[in-house]
């Protein structure tokens, strides 16, 4: 058994999704990992499903039907861990954008004080490989905007990949979380720190996926853009 759960959703992931639970499942520390498929037509359930004889009772897969988002992916994952003993859970791309070997450096900052760690580009040590300079100044100053309104403190609002202990999960209601788009990372962060969960950034090395195509749209970053306020005013 182990104490950490990593949530993993997908859609169109072929090309990455079997290189990445390999990865995973061989770092030092014990993860389990959760896909969770929202029934890519590529064929990633069905590869992910041919693992699990190579890895039973570690690694965990949940179809769903048409492409549902990424907040309710998240929440569906949450919610299954909270069902279960897990103490530590994670949210990671499949892509290769946050890099497995991270897991343990998130799971360490949890361990000695933080309630949220978060994978961050933009606290000293952060990186972003692979992306325009375009990509890059339109991430930052949308993490630079969410702070002046929400003023979490936090350098990289956006970011995607965390670790949340469970006492974190257990008490955001999670019915509230409105956004199920790019604004979910932010939303969960700030209802986080509402609740008074210490939040702290690790740095990383963001690489922008090589294999696959990209989930980002204008739609979701209008999302993100209009739904801070939104945000702000909610109710716990």
């Amino acid at each position: 058994m182990s104490d950490s759960l990593v949530i993993i959703p997908t859609y169109n992931e072929k090309e990455n999704i079997e290189t990445m639970i390999h990865k995973v499942f061989s770092l030092s520390k014990k993860f389990h990992l959760l896909i969770i498929d929202d029934g890519s037509p590529d064929g990633t359930g069905k590869i992910v499903k041919n693992l699990q004889k190579d890895y039973p009772d570690c690694l965990f897969l949940l179809e769903r039907t048409g492409k549902l988002g990424l907040g309710t992916a998240y929440i569906t994952g949450f919610r299954w861990a909270l069902d279960r003993a897990y103490e530590f859970i994670f949210e990671m791309d499949a892509d290769f954008s946050h890099n497995p070997d991270d897991l343990e450096r998130l799971y360490a900052a949890c361990v000695t004080g933080g309630d949220v760690a978060i994978g961050s580009r933009y606290v000293s040590g952060g990186k972003v490989k692979n992306w325009p300079v375009s990509r890059i100044l339109m991430s930052y100053f949308a993490s630079v905007y969410v702070n002046t309104i929400l003023w979490m403190g936090i350098k990289d609002t956006t970011a995607g990949f965390k670790c949340y202990r469970r006492e974190v999960l257990a008490t955001i209601d999670l019915e509230k979380i409105r956004f199920m788009g790019y604004a979910f990372q932010v939303e969960m962060k700030y209802t986080a720190y509402r609740h008074g969960f210490k939040l702290v950034e690790v740095p990383i090395t963001f690489i922008d996926r090589v294999l696959g195509t990209s989930k980002m749209s204008a739609k979701i970053f209008k999302e993100a853009f209009f739904g801070v306020f939104l945000i702000k005013g909610k109710e716990l």
